[in-house]
């Protein structure tokens, strides 16, 4: 006869979503499994996120799914999962993660001009980091475009800090008396982002040093009132 306690482990197999754990066996064997009173280890967070990125750039991000992103990274899937909810997630905070190291402050340029700061803040990456950067992208495109409200978050993670860094730099500008007080910092903190994305989404070619000093000299430095030296 089903007793009362075997009726209500029943109940409880049946809340487990089968994408967190495909078998009792699989969950019990999972060495990873947290124990009470310890604290989760972040160690490998590094090693996960640079997985995700690998995957969304080989595969879309139609065809990634958090079983590839564990075994690129030698990690089981529930250590993924408790880590990120969702592929979503995971994918939003490996991008943001890839873009958070130009926008340290110890990392950001102060040359004492404005063109000098943007064109500090250039990475020169190779052929295939800029091919990989690109596939990243159309990656997270993607993903929004299937679920539009992550676009809020995107913008917040991803796009605000570099924009924010661009600002900085037109502040400083005025604040030295390089540009003039009224010019217009929120459009052209985004220029440069705005005409990069359309490059490798639409264009599909990679965001090259060349093309972003063509976008400091060619745009942004004209629509301040400052002209390249030679």
């Amino acid at each position: 006869m089903e007793t009362e306690l075997d009726a209500m482990t029943q109940i409880d197999a049946t809340l487990i979503d089968p994408e967190l754990v495909d078998t009792a066996g699989e969950a019990s064997a999972d060495l990873d499994a947290p124990k009470l009173g310890r604290k989760r280890d972040h160690t490998r967070d590094p090693e996960i996120l640079e997985a995700a990125l690998d995957v969304l750039a080989e595969t879309g991000y139609a065809g990634m799914t958090i079983d590839m992103v564990a075994a690129r990274a030698k990690a089981g899937k529930a250590t993924v999962y408790r880590r990120w909810a969702s592929k979503s997630v995971l994918v939003l905070d490996a991008v943001s993660c890839m873009k958070r190291e130009d926008v340290l402050p110890e990392n950001l340029p102060d040359t004492g001009t404005l063109r000098g700061d943007l064109v500090a803040g250039i990475k020169t990456r190779t052929t295939e980091e800029s091919i990989r950067k690109m596939r990243i992208m159309a990656g997270l495109m993607s993903m929004i475009s299937q679920d539009p409200e992550l676009a809020d978050v995107a913008r917040e993670s991803i796009v605000e800090p570099r924009a924010s860094v661009n600002r900085m730099f037109l502040r400083r500008a005025i604040d030295r008396g390089e540009i003039p007080a009224d010019v217009d910092i929120e459009t052209l903190a985004m220029v440069s982002q705005s005409m990069g994305m359309y490059r490798m989404l639409v264009l599909r070619e990679p965001m090259t040093p060349e093309f972003l000093l063509s976008i400091v000299d060619g745009v942004i430095l004209p629509a301040v009132g400052l002209r390249p030296k030679s």
